[in-house]
């Protein structure tokens, strides 16, 4: 009886043995499937291995000031090492107090806020560091609170525990968490909270970041800087708490008020809006070819503008539009209405409301900013490398991203004589060719006549190319380019030299009337002192990835367009410009004392102003005007009067702060000569000539003895 109730037993137990292990089975079976339902679209391995954030591109000067950032996350990655101690103490504190001892989930605090959770029906978070680093890497994951979110956001942490160190962990953490603001990682917010770098961050102001990080909408420290002063405070005690910090320490740092920066421009200011623009449409056309995102792969630009040179140039051109807007202001208050009327009609925008913004009573009305302000441009090429170093592209980039230094085609005036000239010198034609000041009629293509005068209406007779460039006589440019030099020479030249725009051959171009590109007429410029080797302007040196590496390099063109010997007397001619002729006031009125030659330029009506001129070390093209090229500067607002001031106070200002010395323009050996040369004759000068030292191209000098002056048995004076 016994044995058959122990046989009943065993087979009862057997099945229930059987019918536990099929549940137990069972539940495990669904558990995998659950577990594998909730992986299948968390991040492989592949992918946990791959740390590689959206980081902020940042285009910076060759002497390593930031000019732009580019991105869509505002993140800029930071190492390890470059973290503060204390600042990992704050977050360890604060966060995740276990975060050495766990292996991405903490069981008791889990345990506890679930069944919190399920006492009061309230959703705490219970999530170690790794799990918010998991949740902010991994889009897959999901952000809203529930708990298969939890249970995917725990895979993903177990899964990063084993794949990367602590040091990692924690460097990947305060590289992605959000600050607010648009903010993304340590480095990011530390500059724009502090204006500093993640570094240099003080124990009180790395407490206020991560107390910001439980809610950085109510606790920023901008918007809200009492809660931030009190998240802070509560950081700092956890720090206390834990260790990390003594009692004296505790209540120094809860001490100190909290100061952050006004506005986003204090400590980042953009100092060149329009070069920054430059380079990126520069890089946008290198995107695909290099296979990279110009937004979100967190490149360095490394390009050739001087931060220093810049600030200079962005002081100086300001400064002038200021006065030029003065001037422009009170000439149209205070004329009659019809010219008022005239730049307003079809607007819609009454004469009364206008004069108010001329008074700066109202803000200005977009749709008559290309008539009402006067704009300018400033682009600075270094001479040797044909580098730019400086650019001003505008008065203000927000109201209008239209960069004047490289996009505008503007008439240059008397400034595009450089290369009629050039032309002329080049097809062997002496300085010293005398061409008559005289009155003289150009054929336009409409079929009507122009009559063009000297700018001071002067008259005269024969004329030396080297007289006539110094005080830019208009009636001896146009015969030039009539009876020396053919006006398709002159285009050839012009396109040999730069300039890429369209010019019709004919002889108004002899005065400027075609229009050109500032930054093209800065590089022309600088192929005299560079003894006539062109070479193409250039904005960016190198980029590297995030890492440093070098990913591409940028060749610069560059060729031989004029002899050295042209090259130099075209220098020789400018400098007369500079000392004696139009450019002259930049010596005598604003001081500038180094060796320089340039060129002034105005057109017709006074709607532009040009200067542009060199040293060893600078080419600078400077225009000012009105976007509208109808509107004028105002009656003898010339060159000279308008752009000039801008360029000599930028060189003067530029070699005074970087210490420069000035430098002669040095003759080029064996392709030019020098004689003496009677000044009015100019043949060979005698003992008896009022004479001047000459240059000229091998075989172009007088042979002759001047007949004038007395004897004419001496032998020439000429040095080759």
């Amino acid at each position: 009886m016994a044995f058959k109730k122990i046989v009943k037993d065993n087979k009862l137990f057997q099945k229930h043995f059987k019918l536990a292990l099929w549940v137990t089975l069972g539940v495990a079976a669904l558990g995998l499937a659950f577990l594998l339902y909730l992986s299948k679209d968390l991040p492989s391995l592949e992918e946990l291995e791959k740390f590689d954030p959206d980081v902020v591109t940042r285009i910076v000067s060759q002497d390593g000031e930031v000019i732009q950032e580019l991105f869509t996350t505002k993140r800029v990655l930071v190492k390890f090492n470059d973290i503060p101690q204390y600042v990992k103490d704050a977050l360890i504190a604060t966060e995740d107090q276990r975060f050495y001892k766990h292996w991405g989930m903490n069981p008791f605090r889990t345990v506890f806020q679930l069944l919190n959770n399920v006492i009061t029906g309230r959703t705490y978070g219970a999530s170690t560091l790794t799990q918010q680093l998991a949740r902010n890497l991994y889009n897959q994951i999901g952000f809203r609170k529930t708990y298969t979110r939890k249970l995917r956001e725990l895979i993903t942490a177990i899964q990063i525990e084993r794949t990367y160190t602590k040091q990692e962990i924690l460097s990947m953490y305060l590289n992605t968490v959000y600050f607010g603001h648009g903010l993304y990682g340590i480095q990011a917010s530390a500059r724009r909270y502090f204006g500093k770098d993640a570094k240099e961050l003080t124990i009180d102001e790395g407490a206020l970041l991560i107390g910001v990080l439980r809610s950085p909408a109510i606790y920023s420290p901008l918007t809200h800087p009492e809660r931030a002063q009190r998240v802070r405070d509560l950081v700092i005690q956890n720090m206390y708490r834990e260790g990390f910090l003594g009692p004296v320490e505790r209540n120094y740092y809860r001490g100190k008020p909290v100061v952050t920066l006004e506005n986003e421009m204090t400590g980042q200011k953009q100092i060149a809006p329009y070069f920054g623009e430059y380079v990126r449409q520069i890089m946008e056309q290198w995107d695909e070819k290099l296979g990279i995102d110009l937004y979100r792969d967190g490149l360095t630009i490394k390009t050739t503008l001087d931060s220093r040179l810049q600030n200079i140039a962005n002081e100086t051109v300001m400064a002038q539009l200021e006065v030029l807007q003065k001037s422009l202001n009170a000439r149209l208050l205070r004329s009659d209405t019809t010219e008022l009327g005239s730049l307003i009609a079809g607007t819609g925008i009454s004469i009364d409301s206008v004069k108010l913004m001329l008074r700066d009573s109202i803000p200005m009305a977009p749709q008559l900013r290309s008539k009402l302000l006067v704009q300018g441009e400033l682009v600075a090429l270094d001479v040797e490398t044909g580098q730019i170093r400086a650019m001003v592209g505008g008065r203000n980039f927000k109201e209008s991203k239209w960069n004047r230094a490289t996009q505008a085609r503007r008439q240059p005036g008397s400034a595009f004589k450089v290369f009629l000239y050039t032309t002329a010198i080049d097809n062997r034609y002496p300085v010293t060719t005398e061409v008559l000041n005289q009155p003289v009629v150009i054929h336009m293509n409409d079929t009507t006549d122009w009559r063009p005068k000297n700018y001071d209406n002067s008259t005269g007779g024969p004329t030396t190319l080297r007289e006539a460039l110094r005080r830019s006589l208009n009636l001896v440019s146009v015969r030039l380019i009539q009876e020396l030099v053919k006006p398709s020479a002159v285009v050839e030249y012009a396109h040999r030299l730069g300039i890429t725009t369209p010019l019709r051959a004919f002889d108004a171009l002899a005065l400027g009337t075609e229009t050109v590109i500032p930054i093209e007429m800065a590089a022309a410029y600088a192929t005299f002192p560079r003894k006539g080797v062109w070479k193409e302007p250039m904005g960016i040196l190198d980029v590297s990835d995030r890492y440093g590496t070098v990913i591409k390099t940028f060749p610069q063109e560059q060729k031989e367009v004029l002899g050295r010997g042209t090259a130099y007397i075209m220098t020789s001619l400018l400098q007369t410009v500079g000392e004696y002729g139009t450019g002259q006031m930049a010596r005598t009125t604003y001081r500038f004392k180094e060796p320089y030659a340039g060129k002034t330029g105005t057109t017709q009506d006074f709607t532009d102003a040009w200067f542009v001129g060199f040293t060893t070390k600078l080419s600078v093209a400077v225009w000012v005007g009105l976007d509208d090229p109808q509107v004028s500067l105002g009656n003898r607002q010339s060159g000279a009067l308008a752009a000039l001031p801008i360029w000599a106070k930028f060189m003067k200002a530029s070699y005074d702060s970087l210490g420069w010395v000035g430098q002669d323009f040095v003759a080029p050996e064996g392709d030019v000569v020098f004689a003496n040369v009677c000044t009015e004759s100019h043949n060979l000068a005698t003992a008896y000539c009022p004479s001047t030292r000459e240059v000229f191209l091998p075989g172009t000098e007088p042979k002759s003895y001047c007949t004038r002056h007395g004897s004419t048995t001496q032998s020439p004076n000429v040095e080759f």
